[in-house]
C-alpha cells in the first residue's frame, strides 16, 4: 500500500521526500484561474507557516493511522519513544525515552521515560490549555498494547505486533470475541512512571529503528475511555507534542498552534508558532498560490517543470528531493497469465526504466530494478541486483511461459490510480515492441486511490481482480525488512496472492538475525531471489521518486531535504522571516 506511501543516493546524497504541496487560511475560490485568499493576518499575528495539502486526515489516533497525511499530523502532535533525526536520514535520537538498554539476547528492551512532559487538552473555543497530568511509562504501555487490539482493525498492527511478545496472541483473536483482557497477553510493562520494559518475540535487528513509529506512542487512557472513538475530535484531543490542534474543518483546512507547555529542550530550533494547512487538490492551483506568495512551499506541477527549471527567478527557491518512495506495477499471482513466473519475468524485462523516468516522469526519478531503495539498511546498490531492461531475456521468458512471440496471450486488465494511466500505456507499448503482443489485449482502467485498494484486495474473488495494478511504497522505518518483508512476504498483506517460497524463509532469518553484516548479506540474497534472472518477480519495480519543490526565500528550513523521510516532517524545525513574508503577502 502507498500510505503513502516515501526516500537515495550515497546515504541520500540526492535528499529525499514526498512532494507535498503546502497552503493558507480563508480561501474563496472563483475558478482555477481566479483565486482569492482572504488575509487572516492582523497586528501581532503568530509567526505562521502557510501550507496546502491535497488530502484529508483519516484519523488522529496514533494506533490507527496508516496514511501519510494523518501520520504527518501525529508527528507534530504526539511525542514518540524516540525521534527520527531530521538532520541525519535513518538516525534516531532521544525523545520521551532518554535512555535505553537491551539484554544480551536482544529480547528485552528497557526504556527510561522522562517525567516532565504534560498531557495537554487544547480548547479552541476559549483558547485555553488544560493540563491533564504528566506522561508516564504507563501511557506507553497502554499505547503499545492498544496497537495490538484486534478491534481497532489497524493496518500497522500487522507490522508492529509480531515483534512484541504476546502481541499476536491478542491481535489474532476475532474482533467480535476480543476483550480488554487480551492486553494482559502482551509482555510490555511499566515498572514505574519512568521505566518501560518491552519483551520481543525474537531478537529483531530492526526493532530499534521502529521505536519512533506512531503506533508505539503513548496515548491517554482515561481520555480514550471517557470519549471513545470521539477522543480525537477537536476539543477532546489530548496531546503532548510540539503543537496542539486549534482548528479542523474537514475538507477545508486545519490549524496547529505551538504547545507552549512542552519542555523547551524537546522543541526543534524553528520559530513557527502556527501552521495552517488549506486543502487544495489541484497542483496547478497550489502553484498559482505559491506564485502569489500566499503559501510558503509548493510542488512543481508536471506541466511547469521545464519552465521552472529554465526560469532564473526560481533558482534560489528550487530544491530537489527524494522521498524514498518506490513505485511499481504489481501482478496478481492467483490469475493467469501471471500465475506463471516466466510471464512475470518477461513483462518486467521489456521495460526500459531509464526511458520511463525521462518520458513519463520527466526525469523526476531514479530507475529501480529491485525494491529496497538506497538509504535503507540492507539495500543493495541501485544497479547491482535485478534484471532490468533485457529484450532477449524477455523473449525467452515469454516463450517459456507458453506464448512464443506472444501468440495466444490472454486479455490483460490493468488498474492504475488517476495519475498513473501513462504507466500502463508505457508497459503496453513496451510489450508490443519487445514481445509482439497485440495492444488490444490490454484494458487500462484508472481509479481513485482508495477504490483501487478495494479493487485489488485479496478478499475479492480471483475473477474480479485485475491482472496488474500500480502502487508505491514509502518507508516507515529505515530497514530492508520494511520493504521486502512488509510488502512482498507471503505473510504480509499480500494482495498479490504470492505463494510462500524459500525466499520467505530467508525473510524470517534476516528479521531474526542480530549481526548487521549477516543481515546485509541476507537482504542482498533476498533481492536476488525476488528480482534476479531466476527470481520470483513478484512486482515490476519502476523508479525511486525524486521531485522538485519550491520554498520561499523567507523560509528557513535547512533540513528540508532530510526531514520527514520516516514518519512526518517536523514543523518545529521551520523558521519564518515574518516581516519578509508579510510584505510579500501584501
Amino acid at each position: 500500500m502507498f500510505k503513502n506511501t516515501f526516500r537515495a543516493l550515497p546515504a541520500l546524497a540526492i535528499a529525499l521526500t514526498m512532494i507535498v504541496a503546502l497552503v493558507p487560511a480563508g480561501m474563496a475560490f472563483a475558478n482555477d484561474a481566479d483565486i482569492t485568499l482572504t488575509s487572516v493576518m492582523q497586528e501581532g499575528e503568530p509567526i505562521t507557516f502557510y501550507l496546502t495539502d491535497n488530502s484529508q486526515i483519516s484519523t488522529l489516533d496514533p494506533q490507527r493511522a496508516s496514511d501519510s497525511v494523518s501520520i504527518e499530523m501525529l508527528e507534530n502532535l504526539f511525542l514518540g519513544l524516540t525521534n527520527t533525526d531530521p538532520v541525519v536520514p535513518g538516525g534516531i535520537t532521544a525523545e520521551m525515552a532518554t535512555e535505553w538498554t537491551t539484554s544480551d539476547d536482544g529480547l528485552v528492551w528497557t526504556f527510561t521515560i522522562r517525567n516532565d512532559v504534560p498531557w495537554v487538552r487544547w480548547d479552541p473555543v476559549t483558547d485555553t490549555a488544560e493540563v491533564l497530568r504528566n506522561v508516564t511509562a504507563y501511557d506507553f504501555e497502554y499505547g503499545i498494547k492498544r496497537a495490538c487490539d484486534p478491534r481497532l482493525a489497524a493496518y500497522y498492527s500487522e507490522i508492529g505486533c509480531p515483534l512484541i511478545k504476546g502481541g499476536m496472541d491478542w491481535l489474532s483473536q476475532a474482533e467480535d470475541e476480543a476483550t480488554d483482557e487480551g492486553a494482559d497477553l502482551i509482555q510490555v510493562e511499566a515498572l514505574d512512571d519512568s521505566t518501560l520494559v518491552v519483551n520481543l518475540e525474537f531478537p529483531a535487528g530492526y526493532f530499534f529503528s521502529m521505536t519512533p513509529m506512531w503506533m508505539f506512542r503513548a496515548v491517554p487512557q482515561e481520555i480514550i475511555e471517557e470519549y471513545g472513538d470521539d477522543w480525537t475530535e477537536l476539543g477532546n484531543l489530548t496531546t503532548n507534542g510540539p503543537f496542539v490542534l486549534d482548528e479542523w474543518v474537514r475538507g477545508v483546512r486545519r490549524v496547529m498552534l505551538k504547545n507552549e507547555l512542552m519542555p523547551a529542550d524537546l522543541r526543534g530550533p524553528g520559530n513557527v508558532e502556527r501552521v495552517i494547512y488549506t486543502i487544495v487538490e489541484d497542483a496547478g492551483t497550489i502553484f498559482a498560490l505559491y506564485q502569489d506568495s500566499q503559501i510558503d512551499i509548493s510542488g512543481v506541477p508536471s506541466a511547469e517543470v521545464q519552465s521552472v527549471l529554465n526560469d532564473e527567478a526560481y533558482a534560489e527557491e528550487l530544491v530537489q528531493k527524494s522521498d524514498s518512495a518506490v513505485f511499481y506495477l504489481a501482478f496478481a499471482h492467483d490469475k493467469a497469465p501471471f500465475d506463471d513466473v516466466h510471464a512475470r519475468r518477461a513483462f518486467s524485462a521489456t521495460i526500459d526504466r531509464n526511458a520511463f523516468v525521462q518520458e513519463i516522469q520527466q526525469g523526476r526519478g531514479i530507475p529501480m530494478i529491485h525494491f529496497t531503495p538506497p538509504g535503507m539498511f540492507g539495500a543493495p546498490p541501485v544497479n547491482k541486483v535485478g534484471v532490468g531492461y533485457d529484450p532477449a531475456f524477455a523473449l525467452s521468458e515469454i516463450e517459456a511461459a507458453g506464448y512464443p512471440n506472444c501468440e495466444g496471450f490472454p486479455n490483460i486488465n490493468i488498474v492504475t490510480y488517476a495519475s498513473a494511466g501513462t504507466w500502463a500505456e508505457f508497459l503496453a507499448a513496451s510489450v508490443e515492441r519487445e514481445l509482439g503482443c497485440d495492444p488490444s489485449v490490454f484494458t487500462i482502467e484508472q481509479q481513485e486511490f482508495s477504490v483501487l485498494l478495494e479493487t485489488v484486495s485479496k478478499l475479492n474473488a480471483t475473477e474480479d481482480r485485475p491482472n496488474m495494478w500500480s502502487l508505491g511504497w514509502g518507508p516507515d522505518y529505515g530497514d530492508a525488512n520494511n520493504w521486502v518483508h512488509d510488502v512482498l512476504s507471503c505473510e504480509s498483506e499480500n494482495d498479490f496472492m504470492r505463494p510462500c517460497t524459500e525466499v520467505d524463509d530467508l525473510l524470517t532469518q534476516a528479521a531474526r538475525e542480530s549481526d548487521p553484516d549477516t543481515r546485509i548479506e541476507l537482504y542482498e540474497r533476498i533481492e536476488e531471489k525476488f528480482f534476479g534472472p531466476e527470481g520470483d518477480t513478484p512486482i515490476i519495480p519502476l523508479y525511486l521518486r525524486v521531485g522538485y519543490t519550491l520554498l520561499k526565500p523567507w523560509l528557513s528550513y535547512d533540513v528540508y531535504t532530510t526531514d520527514g523521510i520516516f514518519g512526518g516532517p517536523h514543523r518545529d524545525w521551520v523558521s519564518i522571516d515574518q516581516a519578509a513574508q508579510m510584505a510579500a503577502r501584501g
